[in-house]
């Protein structure tokens, strides 16, 4: 490694690792401020809230790492630039391609490093962060819920407290719950109390709400489809109502209480392509009993009421039938035969309608799953993507500095995670591939990863020459302009 090679990367590991430790602590601090409000006066010891911010603190380093090596490039190259060193650089014979050579190297082993802190020590920070939080949870129960505000309590339930006191925020006022019967339906269920008490046990998985004095109200499902238009409903008042809130399903712990271990992000890429497999197979089958079930249905539905009919129709010599084939049907049996398709096809129906909820929900699954499995690659690359648009660009626009780089390297970050995060909730609404939603920010970027490097070892610049595109429409512009000039007539007269 010559000298020049030693200050080159001497220089980038200094600026990257000075972004890097501000940028984490910032989005440390932001991403901890969510959890104040439920942290504090919960009577936690410091080893607790130490233990809570260093299980989450790795969640961060796919979001930190890519933008400092970005910003770190980018102000290290602007910088040399500035600064005519790349100028003494390339009189000497050294390239712009040469004297990134190390830092290339350098940026593959950050690629590695954080590939391997995503596939392992991030799952096991996310198991013992949601498990650390589960078992706050359980000795201070009000943590559960937030005051002043909608919480969200596994997939079906939602409440609002508008103040809660008493020991650990026990004791709540102003009680709004709404219930559904699935995760996909509406709203169903809607009890308001004026007063609640939150009781928990550290030895099971349940949370008892004790609500007192209110009302409930419950739109019932008629088992008769054309009930449903009515809309009927159910309302009675309480002097106290019991609702028990399963941890599991807040959390995503297991049903007996144990520990929690089945959440996608907390698995490595082995245990997410296992479980993928196990989840596609259970699809599949869902979907082979599902029309197993249906056609069992419409037998049993037509067994006892059309088929003795038809067995008596006689069907004409050729086998052929023209027209209305209620005409070869016998005149008194028309109307039940008429029934029961009719009450076959509403209860087909309905039974798709449910079929078609479940199987959305569980491709969800699958495809959360997959964006896990991909996002750990994606981490990786994407620290090597950002190093390939941060140092052409520095070198291009030949600032350093905290003015003109943060501004490229903010904007840059802010595409790339929108990409990402609208891609991904795409993704997981089966609209688009995991793997497309998942890479959505990387396929937009490289493309100018490889435009910045290109022009920037070429000493181009980033000004596009597009005449070979403007010229030809000026030309017909000013053709147009030219032929639509009123004539004139310049009569003389010679004396």
């Amino acid at each position: 490694m010559k000298i020049i090679d030693k200050y080159l990367l001497k220089s980038f590991l200094i600026t990257f690792t000075t972004v890097f430790v501000i940028l984490f602590f910032i989005f440390i601090l932001q991403s901890i401020w969510l959890f104040i409000a439920e942290l504090a006066g919960k009577d936690l010891d410091a080893i607790t809230i130490f233990k809570f911010i260093f299980y989450y603190s790795p969640i961060m380093v796919p979001l930190v790492l890519p933008l400092s090596i970005l910003l770190a490039s980018i102000m290290t190259f602007g910088s040399f630039a500035e600064n005519y060193e790349f100028a003494a650089m390339k009189s000497g014979g050294i390239s712009l391609g040469r004297a990134m050579k190390y830092l290339i190297v350098c940026s593959v082993l950050f690629s590695g490093i954080a590939f391997l802190f995503a596939n392992n020590i991030i799952p096991e920070a996310q198991y013992r962060f949601i498990n650390l939080r589960k078992s706050i949870i359980q000795t201070k129960p009000a943590m559960a819920i937030g005051e002043g505000q909608f919480s969200k309590i596994g997939t079906t339930t939602t409440i609002h407290v508008e103040k809660k006191s008493g020991e650990n925020g026990s004791f709540l006022e102003g009680i709004t719950m709404h219930m559904k019967k699935g995760e996909f339906s509406t709203v169903t269920t809607v009890i308001k109390a004026k007063k609640g008490v939150l009781k928990s046990d550290e030895s099971t998985n349940l949370l008892q709400l004790d609500l007192l004095d209110g009302n409930y109200y419950e739109d019932i499902q008629p088992k008769k489809f054309e009930d449903r238009d009515k809309l009927p409903f159910a309302k009675s008042s309480f002097k106290k109502y019991t609702v028990t809130i399963d941890l599991a399903k807040l959390n995503g712990a297991s049903e007996d209480g144990a520990e929690i271990v089945n959440a996608y992000n907390m698995l490595n890429m082995s245990e997410l392509k296992y479980t993928i497999d196990s989840l596609q197979s259970s699809f599949n089958n869902d979907v082979l009993s599902y029309s197993e079930n249906i056609d069992k249905t419409t037998e049993s539905l037509t067994a006892n009421a059309v088929v003795p009919i038809v067995n008596k129709v006689e069907l004409p010599k050729s086998k052929k039938v023209s027209g209305d084939l209620m005409s070869l049907f016998p005149s008194d049996k028309k109307a039940l035969v008429v029934d029961v398709a009719k009450n076959n096809i509403n209860n087909t129906i309905f039974s798709l309608d449910g079929y078609k909820t479940d199987l959305e929900f569980k491709q969800n699954n699958i495809n959360d799953h997959w964006i896990g499995y991909y996002d750990k690659l994606l981490v990786a690359y994407s620290c090597l993507l950002m190093f390939f648009i941060g140092a052409p660009l520095g070198a291009i626009i030949r600032k350093g500095g905290l003015g003109l780089p943060i501004v490229f390297a903010i904007l840059i970050f802010i595409i790339f995670n929108f990409a990402n995060t609208f891609g991904k909730k795409l993704a997981g609404q089966d609209a688009i591939s995991p793997f497309i939603g998942t890479a959505a920010g990387a396929l937009i970027l490289t493309p100018f990863a490889i435009l910045f490097t290109y022009r920037a070892t070429k000493d181009m610049g980033l000004t596009i020459d597009l005449d070979w595109l403007l010229v030809p429409i000026k030309k017909m512009f000013t053709k147009q302009n030219t032929n639509s000039l009123p004539g004139e007539n310049i009569t003389t007269n010679e004396s």
